[in-house]
């Protein structure tokens, strides 16, 4: 029997097959001997390491190429790496130069980090995001936020397209996330598996208020001065792991639950920027309205998503530019130190 699985209902039972692991290469030989080849992919190996000497190596890597030293760091979601454009006395670098860091493969994500300056302040912008459905480890998806430490930055501000499960959210609209359900963590796939960095944080890091509460409330506040806060609304964003959209089953399980709106990044970048320490801002873009009816004729696709990204840039562009200016990056909480 080649390739393919082996359950509890047969002979096999070792761990793997015990398990029901996915994507296994499993091999056996039905003689007195009994054999496996046991291939899991990179997101499911929680096994994989990567060293402080290696963030180190990409951080110092980062210094000798740019004179900038960040206070603020920027992901940009799918269509918003024009956020990047309004940064003044720009380095650009490619992913591809950059000791440890993978490569972006998603439409819409540009592959380069910027630095330079905004309404005065120091900044790093990822045009260009990692996900788990591109093949990444965890650990590799998350790998810039823990260099962004080390670079020296106090503020992840954290974008992303999502789609609307809630009904008073419409594409276009901006959704401040107050909270998340990081479904992926629930079953196990969390980047902090494995042996602890005490380096960077604690063993096992408190997930309530990661969002933060001043922030949120200053970004409110942007949003009336400029007269778009009929646009802006809080709420809790849900990560599932891609690359599929929702069927409508799992629309309405996670509408039950009271999510707002869902997509497939920023919660494991969230994960480790509190377990090291930086105070978070989330803010999703919101794209499409999950389908949620079994008699709905429309359906969502990725060109549809980089169009709305298109036409509200300007406006994230302008909020983002005074979220920058106004927040105090030198007054963090004790949490924030390693």
């Amino acid at each position: 029997m080649n390739g393919r699985l082996v359950g509890q209902s047969e002979a096999c039972d070792c761990c793997i097959c015990t398990l029901g692991w996915s994507r296994l290469t499993h091999t056996h030989s039905h003689t007195n001997t009994h054999t496996h080849t046991h291939q899991p992919s990179s997101i499911m190996d929680s096994r994989e390491q990567i060293s402080h000497h290696e963030y180190q190596k990409s951080a110092d890597w980062l210094m000798s190429q740019t004179k900038h030293r960040p206070q603020v760091a920027i992901i940009c979601g799918s269509g918003l790496g024009v956020l990047a454009d309004a940064l003044k006395c720009q380095d650009s670098l490619a992913y591809a130069d950059i000791p440890g860091f993978p490569q972006s493969t998603v439409q819409g994500h540009a592959g380069r980090l910027v630095f330079g300056k905004l309404k005065g302040k120091t900044c790093v912008c990822m045009q260009g995001r990692f996900h788990m459905y591109e093949g990444h480890s965890l650990c590799k998806t998350t790998f810039p936020v823990r260099v962004f430490k080390l670079l020296g930055v106090e503020t992840l501000i954290v974008t992303n397209a999502a789609g609307s499960l809630a009904d008073h959210l419409r594409p276009g609209d901006l959704m401040v996330i107050k909270d998340h359900v990081n479904f992926p963590g629930l079953v196990g796939l969390n980047p902090l598996c494995g042996p602890n960095d005490d380096k960077f944080g604690p063993r096992f890091p408190a997930m309530s208020g990661c969002y933060d509460k001043d922030l949120r409330c200053l970004a409110m506040e942007i949003a009336k001065e400029m007269g778009v806060d009929g646009l802006m609304h809080e709420g809790v964003y849900a990560m599932v792991g891609g690359p599929t959209f929702e069927s409508i089953a799992e629309a309405r399980l996670l509408h039950g639950l009271g999510v707002d709106a869902v997509g497939m990044s920023t919660a494991p970048e969230v994960v480790i920027a509190t377990h090291c320490g930086l105070r978070v801002f989330g803010l999703s873009l919101i794209t499409n309205k999950v389908v949620k009816s079994y008699e709905a004729t429309d359906s969502v696709d990725h060109q549809g998503v980089l169009e709305v990204g298109r036409m509200r840039s300007q406006t994230l562009q302008h909020f983002v530019t005074e979220l920058v200016s106004r927040m105090d990056v030198n007054n963090n909480n004790s949490r924030n130190a390693l």
